[in-house]
C-alpha cells in the first residue's frame, strides 16, 4: 500500500512538471527522474541480488541433490512398479496358457473317452445281440430236447402199459389154458432140458 501511494505521488509529481515543462516550452522532451536507491542498488539489482542470494542458499543446502535423490527414489519405485506388472502379466499370461492347453488336453481326453465310450457301447450291443441270438438257440435246443424226452417218455410209458397190458393178457391166457397137470408137465420138460444141455 505504501508502494502504491509512493507510486501515486511520483506520477503526479511527474504530471505536475509536465504541465510546467509544457508551459515553458519544451513540449514532449522528457524528464529524467531518479530511481530510489539503497547501498548503491536500485530495485531491479536488489531483486537480482535476492535471487543470487536463494540460489546460493539452495545449492548450500544441496538442495537440487535432494530434489534429484527424491526424483531418482521415485524414479526407482515406478521402475520396480512397471517390473513387477510386467512379471505379474508375464505369470497372468504364463497361467492362462497353462490353463488354455489343459483345456485343450482336458477336451482331446473328453473326446478320446467318448470314442471308446462309443466303441464299447456299440461292442456291447453286438455282444448282446450274439449272446441273445444264442441264447434263443440254447432255448430253442432245450426246448426241443425237451420235447423229445418227453416223446421219449411217453413212448416208455406207452410200451410200458403194452407190456403190461401184454403180460396180463398173457397171464389170464395161460391161467385159463393152463391147469395144474399141464402145469406139472411143462416144469417137468423144462427140467429135462436143463439137464440134457449140461
Amino acid at each position: 500500500m505504501a508502494e502504491q501511494n509512493s507510486q501515486d505521488a511520483h506520477v503526479r509529481e511527474a504530471e505536475g512538471h509536465g504541465a510546467e515543462a509544457a508551459a515553458a516550452g519544451h513540449v514532449g522532451a522528457p524528464e529524467h527522474h531518479e530511481l530510489p536507491t539503497a547501498l548503491g542498488l536500485d530495485a531491479p539489482q536488489w531483486i537480482a541480488l535476492a535471487m543470487v542470494v536463494v540460489f546460493a542458499i539452495l545449492l548450500w543446502k544441496r538442495v537440487p541433490a535432494l530434489i534429484g535423490k527424491a526424483l531418482d527414489t521415485k524414479i526407482a519405485a515406478i521402475r520396480a512398479q512397471l517390473d513387477e506388472a510386467a512379471q505379474l502379466r508375464s505369470e497372468a499370461e504364463a497361467i492362462k496358457a497353462e490353463y488354455e492347453a489343459k483345456a485343450a488336453q482336458a477336451d482331446a481326453e473328453a473326446a478320446t473317452v467318448l470314442d471308446r465310450a462309443r466303441t464299447e457301447a456299440e461292442g456291447i450291443v453286438r455282444q448282446a445281440e450274439t449272446d441273445a441270438s444264442a441264447l434263443v438257440e440254447r432255448r430253442g435246443r432245450m426246448a426241443e430236447d425237451k420235447i423229445a424226452a418227453a416223446e421219449r417218455s411217453a413212448l416208455d410209458q406207452v410200451r410200458a402199459k403194452a407190456a403190461k397190458a401184454a403180460a396180463a393178457a398173457a397171464e389170464s391166457l395161460i391161467r385159463e389154458k393152463l391147469d395144474a397137470g399141464a402145469d406139472k408137465a411143462l416144469v417137468d420138460r423144462a427140467i429135462e432140458g436143463l439137464g440134457q444141455a449140461h
